[in-house]
């Protein structure tokens, strides 16, 4: 999904207190949409953004909300744009 190596996912994981995905009886993690979620929002500031992990960090702990609400927006903005280059190759 974020064509990342799995020890990255691993090591992000033990940097960032908002992912806890459950493991089962053979170890294996199980996310939640909610980690997976949150996975998006650190992809998008480290990867995306070019923030280091500890600028991640303390701006996800400083402004959490204001963070998700920003990434949101991007989101959709890249959805809508998305939209509009298949409606012009389209056309």
């Amino acid at each position: 999904m974020f064509e990342v190596n799995t020890s990255l996912i691993r090591f992000w994981e033990k940097e960032f207190d908002i992912i806890k995905p459950k493991k089962n009886k053979k170890g294996n993690r199980l996310f939640t949409r909610r980690d997976i979620d949150n996975f998006h929002l650190i992809f998008h500031l480290v990867k995306e953004r070019g923030l280091t992990l500890k600028g991640a960090q303390k701006k996800l702990k400083d402004n959490k909300d204001e963070t998700t609400h920003n990434f949101e927006i991007i989101k959709s903005l890249k959805e809508i744009k998305d939209q509009l280059l298949e409606i012009k190759d389209s056309l």
